[in-house]
């Protein structure tokens, strides 16, 4: 028995390595993913509507109140495995990650002392190899794997799928990418691909694992719409953000406030309990790792920088000075968009068209540039006296070598000083920011130090942005910020001798102002800095900076996420009509199109000839009345048609309508259902014979015979409006109707209330946006 489950283990094994894809097919993979990137021609729309066809009410009349309550629990324990999956995911690139760098660190500090020469090239063998690694997942495994991915969960929960982004390769690629590129010192962060992570594992929950690579289950596969999909991946986005911070509250505003494009009070609550167990996950792991179990992670793990033993109190007087924050993080943070832009544009066009290769070079300079200039300025700094011990008894100056803290020795003549410079360059990301908030640290940082930090790092996080890596903009932004914000702190504190000013609170704001600047973020930002800083009573000086930082850079250009979705070719719908649309009608936007229908009763031959003609995802269905007229009796879509050309089963000889009881039979409603970030099937892998081409297709029993129709005379504003509110991919443009055969009211709307809360949710999330 147990040699059978060992040949059983084997054999599966062999099954899901056999299916890894090897470098020829990560290529043809990347060259898609890319064409689909450049001018968005490769994007499809996600259909969130719900397709009301025979099959589906059918499927609705079946299903009882057991099932109903089957499906809620579903919901609530999937909201639970996110949480964990998000957590532990997040646990282990922390882990991971420190270890790295704390390994990486002790080694190059221990040969320091006979060497600088062998600790630099020690110091660059270590970042080179964890970079090369990072690259070699991402441009041989998981393209889909590069950059933060939240343009692309964000244009995913707007209605737009892009290949490859939920794939359980592209979640492989971005946890192990991840590791390798910040522990390997670039100027980026962990906390984007978090939020791609937690989207990927709440997908792949949605859709039962992943086929491909036969870790699924069949049990889980409930959730076979769009719409039910959008609800797990707006969990695991908030699961991300609440793993990276650790900070749960605003995991939720920053689902609700940046990436979905629609809310309800039901998601609310499952979203929250997402974000809660992410907490418990992540303090549960923090505690088990303070008995030492967890090798180089330390207080520098998790992203937790406790000020709140700085200032306690703030005067009118340093409202000028935190204003002129505001301001300066509203200009960097424009800056910083609109050179990403520029740079990732000319990168797309004329140097990741090259290859691989060319992609995998261009990581390995960046490294060694990035690791030239983190080793090499602190050698070119004077070291600094240690504080007096007596008058500052908490403080370890210098600390040992390889650990974190402030106060790094680094090329200094006696045992008592330090290398301000150092003390930044050579720790991780969380703590150096952390020494930058750092309270009761007056002078630590020289102004040179901090002005020569902030134009290297802002450089490099220009340049790094965009390579074939996963990279994040929370933490570097707030490192630059941070520094200047310290640098505005260390000014006010020589200007206003006599008052109870602390650098580390001026670091804070400048964090806060350049991320309100890049990313355009308020309200889910101002609750991030609070939770992770520990610190209310700053909280109406965040919100004045944020305000401001977002007021100027939105005077330049828009935000960072939607200008790097603007260049990947993703159509976000903005919450906001343009103003243009109030002036045009539906009938003059759709005026240059040529309508491409079917009728009800079609030859294959001719399906197959307007499918092959037509990229068009959506198609009328007309039929003729008994006077003659043309009537439109639904909507059929192009994924419904290629599914009914592949089974061939409702084939028949006569052009007369079909026995609309016999569909139930062939059909049930998960047989239209489109796996997640699939290709789906094309119309070329569809073979028929010159016999089947000749026969016909009833459409009625599978189209929506009750699709979203406007009259020609409706504003464009409206539509707009009611597209993106209700998530629509298709909407009707008719002539005025004649007559009218009711009105409904609001009471209408409320008869027969159920007091079941299972069959509420249920009818919420399945009937309505």
């Amino acid at each position: 028995m147990l040699s059978n489950h060992i040949q059983n283990g084997i054999e599966t094994a062999r099954l899901v390595w056999s299916r890894l894809p090897n470098s020829e097919e990560a290529e043809a993979e990347e060259e898609l993913f890319a064409r689909r990137s450049n001018g968005g021609a490769g994007v499809e729309s996600l259909d969130y509507e719900v397709i009301e066809n025979y099959a589906y009410r059918e499927e609705q009349a079946l299903r009882g109140k057991l099932w109903l309550w089957y499906y809620v629990c579903l919901k609530w324990l999937f909201a639970l495995l996110i949480g964990i999956g998000t957590g532990l995911a997040a646990v282990f690139i922390n882990l991971a990650v420190e270890n790295f760098s704390g390994w990486k660190y002790a080694a190059t500090f221990s040969i320091i002392q006979h060497s600088y020469f062998a600790g630099f090239l020690v110091y660059i063998i270590f970042n080179l190899g964890l970079v090369i690694s990072s690259v070699f997942i991402v441009t041989h495994f998981a393209p889909a794997a590069a950059g933060s991915g939240i343009p692309e969960i964000k244009g995913y929960l707007n209605g737009v799928d892009t290949h490859g982004i939920l794939l359980f390769r592209t979640l492989i690629g971005k946890i192990f990418g991840s590791i390798g590129s910040v522990g390997g010192g670039l100027a980026l962060g962990k906390e984007g691909p978090l939020v791609h992570t937690g989207a990927c594992i709440a997908s792949l929950l949605g859709q039962g694992g992943s086929t491909k690579y036969h870790l699924s289950s069949r049990w889980l596969r409930i959730f076979e719409s769009d719409r039910d999909r959008r609800d797990l991946v707006t969990c695991g986005c908030a699961a991300g953000v609440a793993a990276a911070f650790r900070a749960p509250v605003g995991g939720v505003l920053f689902a609700l406030e940046e990436v979905t494009s629609w809310w309800r009070s039901q998601l609310m609550w499952r979203v929250f309990f997402t974000s809660a167990v992410v907490a418990v996950v992540v303090r549960s792991a923090m505690s088990w790792c303070k008995s030492g179990k967890c090798g180089h992670f330390g207080s520098g793990g998790f992203i937790i920088w406790d000020i709140s033993g700085g200032q306690e109190d703030y005067s009118f007087q340093e409202l000028l000075p935190m204003a002129i924050i505001g301001v300066i993080g509203g200009l960097l943070g424009a800056l910083f968009n609109q050179l990403t832009l520029y740079i990732t544009n000319w990168r797309r066009k004329y140097l990741h068209k090259k290859g691989n290769r060319v992609k995998i070079i261009e990581v390995c300079l960046i490294s060694l540039i990035t690791s030239v200039i983190s080793f090499g300025l602190p050698l070119f700094r004077k070291c600094s006296p240690c504080p007096n011990s007596e008058v500052n008894p908490g403080i370890e100056c210098p600390r040992p070598p390889g650990t974190d803290g402030n106060f790094v020795n680094f090329y200094c003549s006696d045992d008592k000083e330090y290398n301000d410079l150092a003390t930044i360059f050579f720790n991780t990301q969380d703590d150096a920011i952390r020494n930058l908030f750092s309270a009761k640290t007056f002078h630590e940082y020289s102004a040179q130090s901090l002005l020569t930090f902030l134009v290297m790092f802002y450089s490099l996080a220009v340049v790094t942005f965009g390579t074939a890596v996963p990279a994040g903009q929370f933490v570097p932004g707030i490192m630059i910020g941070s520094t200047y914000g310290r640098l505005v702190g260390m000014f006010v504190v020589k200007f206003y001798k006599k008052l109870n000013v602390e650098e580390g609170t001026y670091a804070l704001l400048g964090a806060a102002s350049f991320l309100g600047g890049s990313m355009r973020m308020t309200v889910s930002l101002c609750v991030i800095m609070v939770e992770i800083t520990n610190n209310l009573k700053l909280l109406p000086l965040i919100m004045l900076v944020l305000l401001i930082s977002k007021a100027v850079g939105d005077f330049f250009n828009n935000g960072l996420y939607e200008e790097q979705a603007q260049l990947r070719g993703i159509p976000l719908l903005e919450s906001r009509s343009k103003q243009y649309m109030r002036t045009m009608t539906a009938k003059e936007a759709c005026k240059n199109q040529k309508v491409v229908y079917f009728s009800r009763i079609v030859k294959v031959a001719d399906i197959v000839s307007i499918l092959r003609s037509n990229k068009h995802n959506g198609f009328p269905v007309v039929d003729h009345g008994q006077n003659g007229e043309t009537l439109v009796i639904g909507l059929i879509l192009r994924s419904h048609l290629l599914v009914l050309l592949q089974s061939k089963v409702d084939f028949q000889n006569s052009p007369f309508p079909c026995d609309i009881r016999g569909i139930s039979n062939r059909h049930n409603f998960s047989d239209f259902v489109k796996p997640v970030s699939s290709k789906g099937v094309s119309i070329e892998e569809i073979h028929l014979t010159e016999e089947e081409l000749e026969l016909y297709l009833d459409l009625a029993p599978f189209l929506n015979p009750s699709p979203y129709i406007v009259p020609e005379d409706m504003s464009l504003a409206k539509v707009y409006n009611l597209f993106r509110q209700l998530g629509l991919r298709h909407i009707f443009v008719v002539p005025r109707a004649s007559r009218v055969i009711g009105l409904i009211t609001r009471k209408d709307l409320l008869i027969e209330e159920n007091d079941d809360s299972a069959i509420m949710e249920l009818q919420s999330t399945s009937g309505e946006p």
